[in-house]
């Protein structure tokens, strides 16, 4: 008994197909707060980054937002202790993504 008759009796209403599945997409709906989010600029170690800290919804929604933020300015960065770290100078951008998304920023230093 082979690998597909085996599977036939533990499966019998199984029905094999070469279409690919669907799979279900939840655009995941991130907490839009009263007060402003603070995008600021710094120098760590000689190199700029650009700091975005306030966010009041879950950390996980934070997290979302920052890999999305990553990944459309194409940047390197990371999410710690409450705030998105992003390598390089991005506030502009970063703010305009934000109010495309309806929060509100404001910048901070420089």
């Amino acid at each position: 008994m082979d690998l597909k008759d085996q599977l036939k009796n533990l499966f019998p209403e199984h029905v094999e197909s070469n279409e690919p599945e669907e799979i279900q997409e939840e655009e995941h709906v991130l907490y839009v707060q009263k007060e402003p989010m603070i995008c600021k600029f710094e120098k760590r170690k000689g190199k700029p980054t650009t700091i975005i800290e306030g966010y009041e919804g879950s950390d996980e929604d934070f997290k979302v937002l920052a890999k999305e933020i990553k990944t459309k300015l194409s940047v390197g960065g990371t999410f710690k202790d409450a705030s998105i770290i992003i390598q390089g100078d991005y506030r502009d951008k970063i703010m305009t993504i934000l109010k495309e998304k309806g929060f509100k920023t404001k910048r901070v230093g420089g």
